[in-house]
């Protein structure tokens, strides 16, 4: 017979939960572990002779559970593929099946390790759970372990468990995850040894108390009851998309309804433009409210095409999802990148890869994929950087500089004499230079444009604070006084 190894769940309780052939399995087992001696069960059975060695050991010993699982899973089928002609036994707390890490191991790895795996199903913890807590799972309900808990997996509509609170460093950490959706004081339930006559605590208190409670164990559990409260919500990426949804409804806001891609095509450029001067300004409630607008904008249109069956936002995260994984080959797959330029070269060899698979005709020019409507500046910026790539460009700055002047003597000749449309080209041709010395000094264009913009600003308001102050206007002032404050506003700023 090849060799074999028996996991039994040993329930949440005493020996009174474990099942006849559960009993009766174990005590023909040749060797038998456990995962914990810290079970009730464990001690039951030991007065009964049907004695297990525990792996307690392991986890005092290790830096990781995961470790620990690893240690265990070998052990068991180094023990059984040492003794084919006796059956192992492996008793773990609860159901075999439910967040049992080392049970997984083995399903994994006994096939290929030529060892028999047979799995005996014990009273999960769940169910002590549904009934000592009062809920019903057909409303919706999910598991979650302390130990990998993240906000994403939060829903509040849903019956909640967090099983396996270990510790109150585990506790504090849940803590932390719970209160990124619920707030600071909202009512949870401490759960401990359910089912256990004298050992269970059932404990309703606010979440800010949830690592403070002085006892913890293999046997502790968090218990969120489910709630309709939209609050809880607002930080939902699905509840946005409902919000969205129900604006474009027949139900919903009449203004909404009667909108179109065109319609509120410039909407999006100019709460695109709001948040990127919440980025200048660097003023973080700014940018909280105006990326909330742009991520309006996105909503609106992707609602507009789910309406018509084309694709709805989901797909759209998809895609990006999913980009982002295939042009991050040095993150995501097996390329290296030393430096940021080398992960642009990663980026942009992935990018012409995607299109390829992805049939999309090549370009006519390499100049194709710079969108028409980029404002001036920056469109100047990427088309000569596009230039750049292939080895059109000056060798170094004294070219761009002469090419400045050139084009500066150019405008001026323009001026005395040529038309308004001539001086208007030549402007521009002067202007296409000077973005040019931009990139030479790695400086973006749009950016310190917009740093000028916002100094010449700051300067002619102390301007106008300082005719206010002597209770004048414009009219009563002259240049030459403009000029003094437009100094001290510059001297302060310094």
């Amino acid at each position: 017979m090849p060799p074999s190894i028996i996991v039994v769940g040993l329930g949440s309780g005493g020996e009174d939960q474990l099942t006849l052939g559960i009993l009766k399995s174990l005590e023909s087992a040749g060797i038998r572990y456990c995962r914990t001696a810290d079970h009730p069960a464990v001690a039951d059975l030991a007065e009964r002779g049907v004695a297990m060695e525990p792996f307690d050991a392991s986890y005092e010993r290790s830096d990781s559970f995961e470790r620990v699982y690893e240690d265990i899973a070998e052990t068991l089928l180094g023990q059984a593929a040492a003794n084919p002609e006796q059956t192992v036994a492996y008793a773990v707390p609860g159901h075999p099946m439910v967040a049992e890490r080392t049970v997984q191991l083995l399903r994994e790895r006994s096939e290929a390790r030529g060892v028999s795996l047979t799995i005996l199903g014990g009273e999960s913890f769940l169910d002590q759970a549904f009934v000592r807590l009062g809920f019903d799972p057909i409303e919706g309900f999910q598991l979650l372990d302390a130990a990998g808990l993240k906000r994403e997996h939060l829903r509040p509509s849903m019956h909640t468990v967090v099983g396996q609170v270990y510790d109150a460093y585990t506790a504090s950490d849940v803590k932390l995850t719970l209160m990124s959706v619920y707030p600071d004081d909202h009512e949870i339930v401490l759960g401990q040894s359910l089912g256990i006559a004298g050992e269970e605590r059932i404990a309703r208190i606010p979440l800010h108390e949830l690592d403070r409670q002085g006892s913890y164990g293999n046997l502790t559990l968090v218990y969120v009851p489910a709630s309709e409260d939209l609050r809880l919500q607002r930080r939902s990426f699905e509840r946005l998309h409902e919000i969205v949804s129900i604006l474009r409804s027949p139900e919903g806001c009449p203004w909404d309804r009667e909108q179109t891609h065109q319609s509120i095509r410039r909407n999006f450029i100019e709460e695109t433009y709001e948040a990127i001067e919440a980025l200048d300004l660097d003023d973080p409630d700014g940018m909280k409210e105006e990326f909330g607008d742009v991520l309006l904008q996105i909503l609106l249109h992707s609602q507009m095409e789910e309406e018509t069956g084309a694709f709805d936002v989901f797909d759209v995260l998809a895609e990006l999802n999913d980009k982002l994984i295939f042009r991050h080959p040095h993150v995501f797959g097996t390329e290296n990148a030393g430096d940021a330029e080398e992960a642009l070269r990663n980026w942009e060899a992935m990018k012409a890869e995607e299109k390829r698979l992805k049939g999309r005709p090549e370009r006519l020019s390499l100049l194709d994929g710079i969108p028409k409507d980029l404002p001036a500046l920056p469109r100047a910026h990427k088309i000569q950087k596009k230039a750049s790539g292939v080895g059109f460009d000056w060798p170094d700055l004294e070219g761009v500089w002469d090419k400045i002047a050139e084009e500066l003597e150019e405008l001026k000749a323009a001026v005395k004499d040529e038309s308004r449309e001539r001086q208007q080209e030549e402007f521009g041709d002067l202007l296409f230079a000077v973005v040019n010395a931009s990139r030479f000094i790695h400086a973006d264009p749009e950016e310190a444009l917009a740093g000028t913009n916002r100094k010449f600003a700051a300067r002619f308001r102390y301007i106008e604070e300082q005719l206010s102050i002597s209770g004048r206007k414009f009219d009563d002032t002259d240049l030459l006084e403009m000029e003094g404050w437009w100094q001290e506003a510059k001297r302060a700023a310094d």
